[in-house]
């Protein structure tokens, strides 16, 4: 799964570049998605192509990236992106659903999934906010779960995923800083479960956001309660850059100059300093941190 924001879509095309009715977090998002859509093909893997995090003000940055989805779709059968998340969790829970129903509307005509949020997930992230609410925002009761589904499952074709709030925060955080409640998604399985009657005890796919720091019983408890994603934004961010650190650190010397090494004064260092090197050593590490996730989300094939 490749996810864009708004502002990482704005970084492909460049921050340089105007972007005061989105055009360039529009352009970045879709360039992005074409290119990962042209290079999947190399690796034999199912890619989601999925943004994250749209708040209310942010809609018209989606609207952009629906029609570029509706023209893929005539010419291919398939949206260009699989899935957007719509956090409107700032806003009433009547407004938030209104909302997100009118775009599932939208999205099911061309088979795209919604992602939405109910209450608050604390911290900050790529613009949003939220170092200062209410903790009690930060928990999500299953009469708000059970009127999202039942709103969002009026709509024929609708696929839809929940980011209920249990304590989930973005960023780092120390050992004990932060209250995580993974019961909430059970309780909230067990209310609609039982409102529907149909035998289904998970009805609603939920989203782990916030997952960064996480332990490995509050992951697996949370998927037991119907999690089918997981965010690790930080954690896979801090392996990046300790990729770079290390690679650093391991060429200091050949590093301080374009010429003059440990092997001799007139030795060119372009091959140590080439930032393709260093990239490159942050992308497997960041990419051994995902292995690492897999295992913890019990998400790794068995081979016998």
């Amino acid at each position: 799964m490749v996810t864009f924001s708004k502002g990482g879509g704005q970084f492909i095309a460049g921050k340089a570049v105007d972007n005061d009715k989105d055009q360039a977090s529009i352009a970045g998002t879709i360039a992005g998605a074409k290119h990962v859509r042209e290079v999947a093909a190399l690796y034999g893997v199912p890619v989601i192509l999925h943004t994250d995090h749209c708040q209310k003000a942010w809609l018209p940055w989606i609207d952009g990236l629906l029609a570029a989805s509706e023209e893929y779709f005539k010419e291919h059968g398939e949206p260009l992106f699989s899935s957007h998340m719509l956090d409107l969790s700032e806003e009433p829970l009547e407004e938030n659903i209104g909302i997100c129903k009118t775009y599932m509307e939208k999205f099911a005509k061309v088979n795209i999934l919604l992602e939405f949020e109910l209450g608050v997930t604390g911290g900050e992230e790529d613009g949003v906010d939220n170092t200062d609410v209410d903790s009690s925002r930060l928990y999500t009761q299953p009469e708000e779960v059970w009127y999202s589904y039942q709103q969002l499952n009026e709509v024929p074709n609708a696929m839809f995923t929940c980011a209920a709030s249990f304590g989930n925060v973005h960023g780092v955080y120390a050992p004990g800083n932060v209250d995580l409640q993974p019961v909430i998604l059970h309780n909230s399985q067990k209310y609609i479960a039982e409102k529907l009657g149909d035998g289904n005890d998970k009805p609603m796919k939920f989203v782990f956001h916030g997952g960064s720091g996480s332990s490995v019983d509050d992951i697996r408890y949370a998927i037991e309660a119907g999690v089918v994603k997981m965010n690790i934004d930080t954690d896979t961010q801090w392996a990046f850059w300790d990729g770079v650190r290390a690679y650093e650190a391991e060429h200091h010397d050949y590093l301080q100059g374009q010429i003059g090494n440990p092997e001799g004064a007139d030795k060119p260092n372009k091959k140590y300093y080439d930032p393709r090197m260093s990239l490159r050593a942050g992308e497997e590490a960041m990419a051994a941190r995902l292995c690492k996730a897999a295992e913890d989300l019990n998400c790794v094939n068995v081979l016998n």
